[in-house]
This record gives structure tokens, C-alpha cells and sequence, in this order.
């Protein structure tokens, strides 16, 4: 096991700085992960959730055996599952696939059904909030892909950044990345893309808060479409 670095404030801000003067993105985001792998080693990890391939794609090349979380929270697409598969069987990565304590039988017995339409922000607590943050204590930074241009809410998204919740490092390695800069990369490295995009899905989640999008739509309006929920709070 790699010995890690203790994570703090001052180290996310001096590794933002330091990265965020990369103008390539691709170079950017390769840099900031191989700093997290030598920085962390096994106590890195990347989410994903599978709307692609292309976090673990980059993570995989900077960090090879890079450990993949996804939150498998028994509500998603059966293309979401297929390209969790599809992902974790070509690239050199290791998946950890997290589960929430109670199935989705489990969870209607406890609270009714339709829970996530009735009280969305406790489903999301309880499938994917409370589940990752079991599962990030035994880690000491992660890295997500987010991206700035996805959303008024994730706008300010730093490269490098101090996640203040959980007491860790949070790496974006693609945060600076455009739409344009996202199809290029997948084109080029023919990475593995979930085939709901094609039937006009901007941003993919659970399947029954998820919606596709019009043409000129924010890429996340599908999500949790008539009501004022905007994430699910594994980014705030």
C-alpha cells in the first residue's frame, strides 16, 4: 500500500493553481490525476456514473487499477448498468460498486412507494449520499466529472478543491472542458458512451427522475424535471 499524503486546504489550493495553468485539457486533466495517484495512491478514487467512459478512461491512463466507485442504487437504466459492464471490462480500472443498505423492496416497505417522487432529496440521502460517504471514509481524496459548463450550480467547479464535508481533496480533472472538448476526446479514444445520449438524454440519473431533453434544454433540465431539485447532493 502507498503511504498518502495528508490532505488539507493549503494542498488542494497549491495543486489548483498549479494545474489550472494548463491550457490543454486533456494535458490538464492527465496532470492533476497523476498528482492524485502519486500524491494518494490507493486512497484515490474516482465516482462515475456511467454516463460514459471518459473519467475512467483519463484515470485509468494516469492511475492504472484506478478504483472506480459507482452507487448502484437499484433505479437505474438498464444502458446505465450495461455500460458500467461495458467500461469496467475493457479499461484497467477496479469498480467498486456500492449499494444502499435497503433494496428498493426494502425501501417501499420502509417509507412507501414512489419515495422518489414523493420526498426525492431523502431518496437520494439514502441511495447515493449516505452510501458514498460509508464508502469515501475509507479513502483520503476522490475525483468526480464535473464540469463547469453543465450547470448554473456547478459554474465555479475548481480543478483541484477542498471538500470541506468529508474533510478531503475533490479532483475535477475536467472541469475546465467544454462539450466540444468531451466529443473530441471520445471520438478520438472511442471510449464507451451509455446509448441512452442517442435517444436524447442530456444528463443521466435514476431512471425514474430522469427525463431526455429538448433541443436548446440545459443538459441536466431531465433530471428531477417539475421540481426545483437540481443535484442530488454528492457535489454540494
Amino acid at each position: 500500500m502507498t503511504t498518502a499524503i495528508a490532505a488539507t486546504p493549503e494542498l488542494a489550493a497549491e495543486a489548483d493553481a498549479r494545474f489550472g495553468a494548463i491550457a490543454d485539457p486533456v494535458e490538464q486533466a492527465l496532470a492533476a490525476l497523476q498528482w492524485a495517484g502519486e500524491t494518494f495512491g490507493d486512497r484515490f478514487a474516482i465516482t462515475s456514473s456511467m454516463a460514459d467512459g471518459l473519467l475512467a478512461h483519463l484515470a485509468s491512463r494516469a492511475i492504472p487499477g484506478v478504483h472506480v466507485i459507482f452507487l448502484d442504487t437499484g433505479f437505474h437504466f438498464a444502458e446505465t448498468i450495461g455500460t458500467r459492464d461495458w467500461i469496467t471490462g475493457v479499461l484497467p480500472v477496479t469498480l467498486v460498486n456500492v449499494t444502499a443498505p435497503q433494496t428498493p423492496a426494502e425501501q417501499e416497505l420502509s417509507f412507501g412507494p414512489k419515495l422518489y417522487e414523493r420526498d426525492p432529496d431523502l431518496c437520494c440521502a439514502m441511495r447515493k449520499v449516505e452510501p458514498l460517504a460509508k464508502t469515501l471514509s475509507g479513502y483520503t481524496a476522490w475525483g468526480s466529472g464535473v464540469r463547469r459548463d453543465e450547470s448554473a450550480t456547478r459554474a465555479d467547479t475548481r480543478l483541484v478543491d477542498w471538500d470541506a464535508k468529508r474533510g478531503m481533496v475533490k479532483v475535477n480533472p475536467i472541469a475546465a472542458w467544454t462539450q466540444a472538448d468531451v466529443d473530441a476526446y471520445i471520438t478520438e479514444h472511442q471510449v464507451p458512451v451509455n446509448p441512452l445520449f442517442e435517444l436524447g438524454y442530456g444528463s443521466i440519473g435514476c431512471a425514474p427522475c430522469t427525463r431526455p431533453v429538448a433541443p436548446g434544454e440545459d443538459p441536466r433540465a431531465g433530471r428531477w424535471a417539475g421540481s426545483t431539485k437540481t443535484e442530488c447532493g454528492l457535489h454540494t
